[in-house]
């Protein structure tokens, strides 16, 4: 499966030009759309990013997609606004 993930300093967000691609009302930041991990597989989302490549990049980012095998568990990890996938594990404390 494919996913939209930001690959530098800054966070995610996502062009005017995207915005209007996908149908939204420009909401001056860019980075509010999408946000969420569970909307970072949204076929159009990802069409857009692929279509635009670096036009679809809000200013604080630099969008990539990453594909993760079907079946895999994983979560969206972000640091600084570099974000990454990684698979979940088990966990005690």
């Amino acid at each position: 499966m494919k996913i939209v993930i930001n690959g530098c300093y800054g966070g995610f967000g996502l062009s005017e030009k995207a915005y209007k691609k996908l149908g939204l009302e420009w909401d001056g930041y860019g980075g509010f759309a999408y946000r969420e991990e569970d909307k970072r597989m949204a076929p159009e989302l990802i069409e857009v990013v692929e279509e635009l490549g670096e036009e679809a990049n809000g200013e604080h980012a630099k969008l990539k997609i990453v594909e993760v095998p079907n079946g895999i568990d994983w979560e969206l990890y972000e640091m600084n606004g570099v974000e990454w996938i990684a698979e979940k594990h088990r966990t005690w404390s």
